[in-house]
């Protein structure tokens, strides 16, 4: 979950917390190597999950991919950007469809949306964004940073690769998720539900198994603050305190 700390007159720093829709919905599979040796799924897939409690329109949103360290931008072209609608529930699995190798022996379950420009992604290393917003971020966080403006698009981002000159080099916390391969996938940890801004806490790998609207529903408990926006709320709290003292002086 991300927040905003704005400054008002007098009242000082309150809190503005982004809506369910920009912190609820997180990125909780990513797998590349569809279709490729060894591979059962003939399709890559990236797999979005709504942990929090409330019904979020995806209408508006995208996922937009980039290479592990390569130059090219998030989304720079419609085989790197994939448009998403419909609605995902809460505890709801929401399925994406990517490109199809040559190889595999598996269809992917029904999915909720089927790129039709798909996003070829690696099966070991690489960078999915999910976006607010259906053009291209124009950054890639690595050789063209992310602005401040970019990076509040950014709903949720995996990195996944750890390789010191292959892996992924733009991630959400201390570091990336793990190297996949033709048969691993990226889990996000407690069915999705964990998010701690930190790829590489928050994934590990495992076998892919695909998810979507009509898998079983897995609702989180309440989620916890993070330490971060607790300490952003003291500092409203206190600063609001001090502008009300004033006012009675």
């Amino acid at each position: 979950m991300r927040s905003r700390c704005v400054i008002l007159a007098i009242v000082g720093c309150l809190l503005v917390v982004r809506p369910a829709a920009a912190s609820q919905i997180v990125i909780s599979q990513v797998y590349g190597g569809g279709g490729n040796t060894g591979a059962t799924y003939t399709n890559d897939f990236v797999e979005i999950f709504n942990r929090g409690s409330v019904a979020v329109d995806l209408t508006g949103w995208s996922l937009q991919y980039a290479s592990a360290t390569g130059t090219g931008d998030f989304g720079v072209n419609s085989a790197q950007l994939t448009l998403l609608s419909g609605f995902i529930q809460p505890g709801q699995y929401f399925l994406v469809q990517e490109a199809q190798g040559a190889g595999g022996t598996t269809a992917l379950p029904t999915p909720d949306i089927t790129d039709v420009s798909p996003i070829s992604m690696s099966a070991t290393a690489g960078k999915v964004a999910l976006v607010l917003g259906t053009a291209s971020l124009g950054c890639n966080g690595g050789s063209t940073p992310c602005s401040g403006g970019q990076l509040a698009l950014i709903q949720d981002l995996v990195g996944y690769g750890t390789g010191p000159t292959t892996g992924a080099n733009f991630f959400e916390g201390t570091g990336a998720a793990p190297t996949l391969s033709n048969t691993t996938a990226a889990f996000r940890a407690s069915g999705g539900c964990t998010d701690t801004d930190d790829n590489a806490a928050d994934f590990s790998s495992g076998a892919p198994a695909p998810r979507n609207s009509a898998s079983p529903l897995h609702p989180c408990a309440a989620a916890v603050p993070e330490p971060a926006t607790l300490a952003l709320i003291a500092s409203g709290l206190l600063a609001l305190g001090a502008a009300q003292r004033l006012g009675r002086t």
